[in-house]
């Protein structure tokens, strides 16, 4: 019998029953000292919960009393949802579709291989939003990886995605699958933008700077926790990030043309009008290694980059340098993490809630990157000489965590099944550029409400 096309390890419906004790998974010592039900205890894995990705292709969307239960079982169950190849019982509604209710359900458990091996057996393609993924996801990497099935996540932590190419790469390669990370807003908006950039210059495009703003309507701006908590394992745990890196003994990627300089912690963007600060996501890690792999593998022009996020005026300047102080000083101690997790409004000041943003919120809230970029024309040399070109480009979506996390997840997903000769040959765990510098995921993204564009393109 053949498989399935696409397997979405989205939420099931209902809430899981509980665990015997000794079959739970352990999660950080934060989570552990206090163990939480509900949509306070809802990690990642609930971005998609209610989302387009869960809508569109095949999940029968749950209640919210089912969302409300089931939230803290997210990150220790791994529920999956088998989608279709027929796009049946899609119809408009209110401006949203509608979905068959022939969807298959497969339930597995993360701390049971063999479940794993039983749902990965009965797929071609993983949709992974359970995290943080640090804790969570690499069992089903593995498993996905034995049993011949490709996987895709949205995963914004560059220690797990620069740990599965160093430990999967290889066995992914001889399996023939394809193990792709950071599909979500982190980090398709940027990696792709830059390759995006590149294809739009004529001429050799040898450095990008990316500056997001995010535009909050008038019911304001509110991120879910479970990004929170990812950042304060990321930033507790830094120095296993640099010891991965220094294993790796990589050669550095050559420099073509001017050295891109680097701006100061908080820099003024003339062209924006506005204050930036660096952003400290995954994009410039996902950037770089996609930049790694076109030059090793395609031989392309290698671009330099550094991404940033606008903050407004000197007052939101101000109130995120106070944020940017406590989170800095407190990740530091065991104590001041379970502080941070515990409390997550008051320590970013807002941005953060365990309950995440309304409906009203996600509504009136959209996302802009725009990328400034510099280069040289045909024929120009790039030894010795300033660049002659500047290209400014930009990727505008609506509502980054839910909504273009989605959008982009499943696009990513339709283009590994249906544009696979445009893949890289054979397998391997791959970023998103690298994946898809040559096929049409950026065409379908703007066909699904991620807009690439050209701002303007000159001589300098």
């Amino acid at each position: 019998m053949g498989r399935r096309p696409l397997l979405s390890a989205t939420d099931a419906d209902g809430p899981p029953e509980p665990w015997p004790e000794a079959e739970q998974p352990k999660p950080p010592e934060e989570e552990r000292a206090e163990p939480k039900r509900g949509r306070e205890g809802a990690g990642p894995g609930a971005w998609l919960r209610s989302s387009p990705a869960c809508r569109v292709k095949g999940a029968r969307r749950s209640s919210s009393a089912d969302r409300r239960q089931d939230g803290g079982g997210c990150c220790a169950r791994y529920w999956g949802c088998g989608l279709r190849r027929r796009r049946r019982g899609l119809s408009p509604r209110q401006g949203r579709p509608t979905l068959s209710s022939e969807v298959g359900i497969i339930i597995c458990d993360i701390s049971n291989p063999a479940s794993l091996d039983e749902m990965a057996t009965k797929t071609t393609l993983v949709l992974n939003c359970v995290g943080p993924y640090r804790f969570y996801g690499e069992p089903i990497v593995k498993a996905c990886i034995e049993n011949g099935t490709s996987y895709i996540d949205i995963c914004g932590e560059p220690q797990f995605l620069e740990l599965m190419q160093a430990k999967y790469h290889e066995k992914a390669a001889e399996k023939g699958v394809y193990i792709i990370g950071s599909s979500g807003f982190d980090s398709i908006p940027a990696d792709l933008g830059v390759i995006y950039t590149r294809n739009k210059m004529n001429g050799t495009l040898t450095a990008v700077e990316s500056f997001l703003t995010i535009h909050s309507g008038p019911e304001g701006l509110c991120i879910h926790d479970g990004t929170w908590k990812s950042a304060i394992c990321g930033f507790g745990d830094k120095s296993s990030l640099r010891k991965l890196r220094s294993a790796s003994c990589l050669k550095p990627v050559p420099i073509v043309g001017s050295k891109l300089k680097r701006r100061w912690p908080v820099s003024y963007c003339r062209e924006l009008s506005t204050y930036s600060i660096p952003f400290l996501g995954s994009d410039t890690s996902v950037v770089k290694r996609t930049q790694r792999y076109l030059h090793e593998n395609l031989e392309e022009s290698p671009v330099q980059y550094a991404a940033y996020v606008t903050v407004g005026g000197i007052t939101s300047v101000i109130k995120l340098m106070f944020a940017g102080l406590f989170f800095l000083v407190f990740v530091k101690f065991s104590i001041g993490r379970q502080l941070l997790v515990k409390f997550p409004w008051l320590f970013s000041f807002g941005y953060f809630s365990k309950q995440g943003p309304t409906q009203k919120q996600m509504d009136g809230t959209s996302f802009t990157m725009t990328f400034f970029g510099q280069g040289y024309s045909q024929g120009f040399s790039t030894d010795k000489n300033k660049p002659n070109i500047k290209i400014c480009t930009q990727v505008k979506g609506p509502e980054a965590g839910y909504v273009a996390t989605s959008i982009a997840m499943v696009q990513a997903a339709m283009t590994l099944l249906n544009d696979a000769s445009h893949l890289p040959k054979g397998g391997g765990v791959f970023t998103p550029g690298a994946a898809f510098s040559r096929t049409k995921l950026i065409d379908r993204l703007n066909q699904h409400g991620i807009e690439f564009s050209v701002i303007s393109s000159s001589e300098v």
